[in-house]
């Protein structure tokens, strides 16, 4: 397992254009937040999608590396997302991200998207991520 700050460091190094930050990793599961911008925004003043996925996608890549540690070549494969009511664009996006299952070679997990403050989340997402072999996890 990695720590909340190891996989920060790593995220922070390895994707300096991100600006998710990680408020928790547990067994299992990861809480991650983003405050928005005007970039985030899309006309009406909502949060774009494309700001919530990478949400989304961040939350569970960070559940995954808590579980498996450190491992940069770990990727996305898949990921749904389903909006259910428009986020504030006032607010903080809050992704809690829980893992269904994690095997050798994929790693699967929900998250919830809140407008921070909120009790219904803005959108569900369900998304794989692939675990490279043992012998590729390591970048030279």
């Amino acid at each position: 397992m990695a720590s909340k700050d190891a996989i920060a460091s790593f995220i922070r190094d390895a994707f300096p254009q991100t600006r998710v930050v990680i408020e928790a990793v547990g067994p299992m599961t990861a809480t991650v937040s983003l405050q928005v911008d005007d970039s985030d925004l899309r006309p009406g003043g909502t949060v774009s999608g494309p700001t919530l996925m990478a949400v989304a996608d961040v939350a569970l890549y960070v559940a995954v590396l808590g579980q498996i540690g450190i491992v940069p070549l770990a990727v996305t494969t898949s990921l749904t997302i389903n909006f259910l009511r428009r986020p504030e664009g006032g607010r903080r996006v809050i992704g809690e991200c829980q893992l269904m299952k994690l095997g050798k070679t994929l790693a699967m997990g929900e998250v919830s998207l809140y407008s921070e403050g909120l009790d219904d989340p803005v959108a569900h997402v369900v998304g794989t991520y692939a675990i490279p072999p043992e012998h590729l996890r390591q970048v030279p």
